[in-house]
């Protein structure tokens, strides 16, 4: 099926990277559709991470899928990849398309309410190659993704992602810069990120 729907395209005015940002990638009524489906069936699973010599729970849930053999590792942990169904075909069918760029695996992360969140990093693993892509989709409640380049104090931005919107962190944007869902101050329904990746 074909994603119809018009799509405002938004360039990031940040230096050293290029990010484009689709807020309505997905219409209101196809990404509640894929929200409920992924929600409903995928395997969540909860991880120990190890941060600067200390474990913790993941303050998220995540499921990895893609193709055979292509494990992804971070923060000391081994994600082998569920095989790809329908649903995250669909998906990355039209990103691929809308990024010009393959992709092997999809890692979904699960934000169940404000505490959870994900802390500063880059996309930056080794099995990604030196300077990667990254597509990410949002579904559900809306979070702020905040972005701060890694020597230029003033170059950061952040942008609250709709629901069913994508963003494309293209060339740079794992050299140059980090990202992170911080905790909300607020309370928050339960949000699905998927962020599409290619393992070398």
């Amino acid at each position: 099926m074909l994603n119809l729907f018009p799509q405002e395209k938004i360039i990031l005015e940040l230096p050293d990277a290029v990010f484009e940002y689709y807020p309505n990638f997905f219409s209101n009524d196809k990404a509640e559709e894929l929200y409920k489906l992924l929600y409903e069936k995928t395997p969540w699973q909860q991880d120990n991470i190890t941060v600067f010599g200390k474990n913790y729970l993941q303050p998220r849930l995540t499921a990895l899928y893609g193709n055979e053999g292509k494990p992804y590792k971070y923060s000391n942990i081994i994600m082998n990849p569920h095989p790809w169904n329908s649903t995250l075909m669909y998906m990355k069918d039209l990103v691929e398309e809308k990024a010009n760029h393959s992709f092997t695996t999809v890692l979904l992360n699960l934000y169940r309410n404000e505490r959870d969140s994900n802390g500063w990093h880059a996309d930056n693993e080794k099995e990604l190659g030196r300077n990667p892509i990254i597509a990410s989709v949002s579904l559900g409640e809306e979070r702020t993704f905040q972005l701060k380049h890694n020597t230029i104090k003033d170059a950061k931005q952040n942008i609250v992602l709709k629901h069913g919107s994508l963003i494309l962190m293209k060339e740079g944007s794992q050299v140059h810069y980090k990202h992170q869902i911080p905790k909300a101050t607020s309370s928050k329904k339960p949000r699905i990120n998927l962020t599409f990746r290619a393992i070398l």
